[in-house]
């Protein structure tokens, strides 16, 4: 059976963030014939996949419009259809190198003044130009897919929704809802206002995703509505060629952070390091920890203990999680951050599982992530902010190896049975096919 038309909106094929990650997963040979992405200009970069879809209408400057100041820093980027693997059609129309500076700019100094003053949130909006309209016609989508993380993408998803008409799925990465009305003299009206807007999507999608199981049972309770949970799948075969399977520790063992910072993992890093810095001192070890993220925070550049690297391609992440003595994923414990990260599922969490190397969580109890490896013992957890605690349990895991062992063999099992990308995109994909299958009948009968 041909796979359904599906039209997704806001996020790109990549593997350098957790949509896209998650996106490509789930898509995971589909018809690449059978799909389209339509997003803004700012979130084409060089890590597209065009394997998986070479579709793509860039929103630009005819579809996106900024309010002054922020039209003042914005780029014009070319509005109309391209080909992410052909350089003649993208040439002078996909800028690949971001400008630092301009980000730096907008999200540091100009954007929080706006949001305290209230007028963050019509910074930007998109809207159907004549072009875009045309490109859906001509595509003419089976169905919707729709991730949104912003007031912008909520009003820009019901505009295409009531122009297509077409059944919607509508995938829930973070609760980013619960961050707004947190700052600024206009908050109690911005909370209000959102909260109705991004209830009129919810109302209009067919199928409702979360990222985790608590975050699906939470937006029962509030907003009334059904979500199903599908987080991340992984290709297994990908992450089983470099496995670990020896448990013995060298000389100079790591404990590995990869991702992105910023909100909700910062101060946990910080934390992190004391208590590697503890342990060396107290076992008389050179362990390392290592940061691999984009950017280095300023905070570790004089402590021999940490060590930043760079991203590295996704091809590489099997090798270099195996390579890890220890691989952590922390969260901070503060009340924004916890607003932000409480139902999120990282997306490299599953990664961490297959790699073979044992999993040490540093996070709040009332999270989806701690949730999630107490009820399956597939990681280490610690949900004290506490750097005492946390060094003795680093402790524990690197004098203990049948623990190492036993953590990371759990991990694998649960990585097979519940994250296997044949199963779960599988799944996924005869939900998409049901949904058409229902419209096509509906219209069959009314017609």
């Amino acid at each position: 059976m041909t796979s359904p038309k599906v039209l997704i909106l806001k996020q790109p094929f990549n593997n350098n963030t957790g949509g896209g990650i998650t996106l490509s997963n789930l898509f995971d040979n589909w018809d690449r014939e059978q799909l389209a992405v339509a997003c803004s200009g700012y979130l084409l970069t060089e890590d597209m996949d065009p394997k998986l879809c070479n579709n793509y209408y860039q929103l630009g400057s005819k579809e996106r419009k900024w309010m002054f100041p922020f039209n003042l820093f914005s780029r014009k980027y070319y509005s109309g259809a391209i080909k992410i693997n052909d350089k003649t059609s993208t040439k002078d129309k996909v800028v690949i190198k971001k400008s630092k500076l301009r980000v730096k700019l907008i999200m540091e100094y100009v954007r929080p003044i706006f949001e305290q003053i209230g007028f963050s949130y019509f910074q930007a909006k998109t809207g159907l130009s004549p072009e875009f309209c045309k490109w859906l016609d001509d595509f003419n989508p089976d169905i919707l897919y729709i991730q949104a993380d912003t007031r912008e993408d909520v009003l820009f998803g019901i505009e295409v929704c009531d122009y297509v008409k077409r059944p919607m799925v509508f995938h829930m990465m973070d609760d980013w809802p619960t961050l707004i009305g947190v700052k600024g003299i206009l908050k109690n009206f911005w909370k209000s206002k959102i909260d109705k807007e991004f209830r009129l999507l919810l109302d209009r999608a067919d199928l409702l995703m979360g990222i985790s199981d608590y975050m699906c049972e939470e937006y029962k309770k509030r907003y009334g509505k059904k979500f199903i949970t599908f987080h991340n799948p992984i290709k297994l075969e990908f992450w089983e060629k470099e496995q670990r399977g020896n448990y013995e520790l060298p000389k100079n063992p790591t404990v590995l952070y990869a991702g992105r910072l910023g909100l909700g993992i910062d101060k946990s890093l910080k934390s992190i390091a004391e208590a590697v810095k503890k342990v060396n001192k107290e076992l008389q070890t050179n362990i390392k920890f290592v940061v691999q993220a984009l950017d280095a925070p300023d905070w570790i550049k004089n402590d021999q203990n940490i060590e930043h690297r760079q991203f590295v391609k996704y091809e590489e992440l099997p090798r270099v999680f195996s390579e890890a003595d220890l691989l952590i994923l922390p969260y901070d414990f503060s009340l924004e951050s916890m607003s932000f990260i409480k139902y999120s599922m990282p997306t490299k969490a599953p990664e961490y599982m297959a790699s073979g190397t044992p999993i040490i969580i540093f996070a709040p109890q009332d999270t989806a992530l701690v949730q999630y490896a107490e009820k399956y013992n597939w990681a280490a957890v610690i949900t004290n902010n506490n750097i005492d605690e946390l060094a003795e349990k680093l402790k524990q895991l690197f004098l203990d190896k049948s623990l190492r062992e036993k953590i990371a063999k759990t991990a694998k099992t649960i990585a097979e049975t519940r994250h296997d990308s044949d199963l779960v995109a599988r799944e996924f994909q005869q939900m998409i096919l049901n949904m058409r299958e229902r419209n096509n009948y509906k219209n069959t009968v009314t017609s």
